[in-house]
């Protein structure tokens, strides 16, 4: 991965250079380098920082958070619940977007490509940013997590009026890194299917966070996936 991967965008490098120096990064970049010498891992080392590439930090207006990232083949690609063209779209993907298509009016999409969401703002940020293959979690208690909690705490001070939407308890735990006085704060059940109807069919997220971005006088999100 190198001492900083080079190929995180400027503006994160900046704001996250702190974390990229310490004990806990390097460790976990020790961790990956071994890791990878025994197992497949996803997302590939181009893509672990695809979100913050895809979406500079100053750029950011709605904060998505998942947890891990998908762990079978093809899948990762280094933005939460996002799977390239191509690949049958995840359970979650599948419910997100029949929110989507409720909430808005928006048809259906065929791709599970979110990127045209996080070159508008959308940070689709996983709270671990690796996994091993087949393996839901196995990368999680290495260092991941302390690197996107300061992420999520280096928003809420530098940035205003950014919208978070926070699915499920897990997201919903990380509400505490967030200065709810700059901040709005957008909270529903997970997408996946044990979950989803529970409050997250429904919740009219899309609408609610481009609302509140026009409230603020920002521009809003195109929600329709291409």
């Amino acid at each position: 991965m190198g001492q900083i991967n080079p190929q995180i965008h400027e503006s994160w490098r900046k704001v996250l250079s702190d974390e990229f120096s310490s004990a806990y990064f390097q460790r976990l970049k020790d961790f990956l380098v071994e890791e990878k010498k025994n197992h497949l891992v996803y997302p590939s080392g181009a893509h672990i920082f695809e979100a913050f590439n895809r979406t500079p930090f100053d750029r950011v207006k709605i904060v998505i958070l998942g947890q891990d990232p998908y762990h079978g083949e093809g899948q990762a690609h280094g933005l939460c619940f996002s799977v390239p063209s191509g690949i049958t779209f995840p359970p979650s993907l599948q419910n997100i977007y029949r929110e989507l298509q409720t909430d808005t009016g928006l048809p259906y999409p065929v791709t599970g490509d979110l990127s045209g969401w996080a070159t508008q703002g959308v940070l689709l940020l996983n709270a671990t940013l690796t996994v091993r293959a087949n393996q839901a979690g196995s990368h999680q208690g290495r260092g991941w997590e302390i690197f996107t909690d300061a992420v999520i705490r280096k928003l809420s001070e530098q940035r205003q009026h950014l919208v978070f939407l926070l699915w499920g308890n897990y997201a919903r735990e990380k509400k505490s890194l967030i200065d709810l006085n700059k901040h709005f704060v957008l909270e529903a059940p997970h997408p996946s299917p044990l979950s989803v109807y529970r409050g997250f069919y429904g919740c009219k997220h899309f609408t609610r966070a481009n609302e509140i971005l026009a409230e603020n006088g920002i521009s809003s999100v195109d929600w329709q996936v291409r």
